[in-house]
């Protein structure tokens, strides 16, 4: 994998890329900026028993959502209901922006909760919470479409190693070492260092971590608590007590790991600050970041730019000449494959089962590209014999394992449909990069040419007939030029009768301005 990042004066881009091809992309605008990972002091604004959830005041244009199981309670052992009853990896963490300390996110990161019942039964909100009261919460999720920011007061701290969770008194380690000897000397070498209460997760880039390495963590992990907490004291709710790092920082942090070969910077400064950090604290990693100096710009070499384009059209190609059709709706993303020019020799099976094949890695592809989150239905092309179907929904597990975000897909129905989820942190991509469309508001169409003529003419057949008085014989019409079109030429016969009907003139005026659709009849 590659890391290309773009700065420039309004944006910082980033792009990673798998074998020339975009596979994830980000960015940050100084105009704008993210609010997950970030730690604030709010002030509670309603507590909804019914749902069990309140909305807190944290200084920003919506109100954060906080769920009932995401609160602790002083006093308990129990990690937060967001994670699973297996394993989770925590929720994007802040960092000391000071200290400019960035470390990288590890997908692979599991807490196992506890096992039912809890060691306390849950409290219900209205006990937990009152509104007006002040706490210290942390932000899991970007607000979405309509919906503020999601939160928690479990706050999780990273270190280049290990990830702090103050409130959880639990050791827990990445799944991607897989090594159980190596497992458990880390395990009980954090043991051993930890004082007094907080958990630790060791991340999978710990694997062969040292004492040292460790010790350094833990302490500064540590104090970085003291100092959120005695910043949280002294501040006024609502307040931003600690902000996540920049968008640069934060692809360190997540993404330099060792499956890295480049990362490619092509704003000077942006590098020099960035080699600074990693002379500093990751030096085994200062080979792999060059500042891009080639003739063409960097996004123009990789072609990013055409890529980010076409991720945003319905339809996506594959090799074969099948392709995907994306559709977005309200609560869920329809995925339909298609065989469309890929015509194979013989047998319609096989032809059938290497587009599905073919389709499994860009379906996954598309989904991390374009952050597509929340339900998805994957209709797959009909096969008949069930070893293929278990090959592609084999395929589609395997490629769904490269992604960072939590994935959940059900094995091919009868139907040759595939339901799955995929955790929504951000905006998708489209969300992102667009707006809904001022001319069709979001419809994706607009009525035709014939269809707005035809109800004009129903309209038209509503006015009261014409009177003696010549104002009285006439009707204005204000329509788009390309009604106006359709009406004089290719329907002028219905006109005509709709004319004789109301006895009356239909004078026909264009109005450029107006939306294809609108229309209005002025009959004195």
């Amino acid at each position: 994998m590659e890391i290309l990042i773009h700065v420039s004066d309004e944006e910082t881009k980033v792009a990673l890329v798998e074998n020339r091809q975009l596979a994830e992309f980000f960015f940050e605008r100084k105009r704008e900026a993210g609010v997950v990972g970030n730690i604030y002091k709010g002030r509670v604004n309603k507590v909804l028993p019914g749902m069990q959830a309140a909305f807190v005041d944290v200084g920003l244009e919506k109100a954060a959502f906080l769920y009932v199981d995401d609160i602790f309670v002083e006093g308990t052992d129990v990690l937060p209901g967001e994670m699973s009853q297996d394993e989770q990896a925590p929720p994007t963490v802040s960092m000391d922006q000071s200290l400019e300390l960035p470390v990288p996110e590890d997908p692979a990161i599991v807490v196992p909760r506890p096992e039912p019942p809890r060691k306390m039964p849950r409290k219900p909100i209205e006990e937990v919470l009152s509104e007006g009261q002040e706490i210290l919460l942390q932000m899991t999720k970007e607000p979405i479409s309509t919906k503020g920011p999601r939160s928690t007061t479990y706050i999780s701290l990273p270190g280049r190693y290990l990830v702090y969770m103050p409130q959880v008194n639990h050791v827990g380690v990445s799944r991607r070492i897989t090594n159980e000897d190596e497992r458990q000397r880390l395990k009980e070498m954090v043991n051993s260092l930890k004082g007094g209460k907080g958990g630790y997760i060791i991340r999978t880039v710990a694997e062969g971590m040292t004492e040292a390495e460790a010790r350094s963590d833990i302490i500064f992990l540590e104090l970085l608590w003291q100092d959120i907490r005695s910043r949280g004291e002294s501040m006024k709710a609502p307040s931003l007590v600690r902000e996540d790092l920049d968008v640069v920082f934060r692809t360190i942090r997540d993404y330099l790991t060792n499956d890295v070969e480049t990362l490619y910077i092509d704003d000077r400064k942006e590098y020099q600050r960035v080699m600074d950090f990693i002379g500093t604290y990751m030096p085994d990693y200062v080979s792999r970041v060059r500042l891009w100096e080639g003739p063409a710009p960097l996004f123009g070499a990789y072609d990013i730019e055409r890529q980010l384009s076409k991720a945003l059209e319905k339809k996506v190609w594959l090799k074969s000449g099948g392709y995907l059709v994306i559709d977005r709706a309200e609560a869920l993303t329809v995925i339909d494959v298609n065989t469309g020019r890929f015509v194979g020799e013989n047998d319609p099976e096989a032809t059938i089962f290497q587009t599905n094949l073919e389709a499994v890695s860009e379906i996954a592809r598309q989904l991390r590209l374009r952050n597509i989150g929340g339900i998805i239905i994957i209709d797959f092309i009909d096969m008949e014999k069930e070893k293929n179907r278990e090959k592609v929904f084999q395929g589609l597990q395997e490629s769904l394992a490269h992604d960072k975000a939590r994935t959940n897909a059900l094995k091919i129905s009868d139907l040759g449909l595939v339901e799955m989820s995929r955790k929504r942190v951000r905006e998708d991509l489209v969300h992102l990069l667009g707006e809904t469309c001022a001319y069709c508001d979001g419809k994706g169409y607009t009525k035709s040419l014939r269809t707005i003529a035809y109800e004009i003419l129903e309209e038209l057949r509503s006015v009261p007939p014409g009177g003696q008085n010549p104002k009285e014989r006439k009707v204005i019409l204000f329509v788009h030029p390309e009604i106006q079109t359709v009406l004089q030429e290719e329907e002028r016969d219905f006109l005509q009768v709709v004319e004789r009907k109301i006895r009356r003139q239909v004078i026909i005026k264009p109005d450029p301005l107006s939306h294809i659709e609108e229309f209005s009849i002025v009959a004195p």
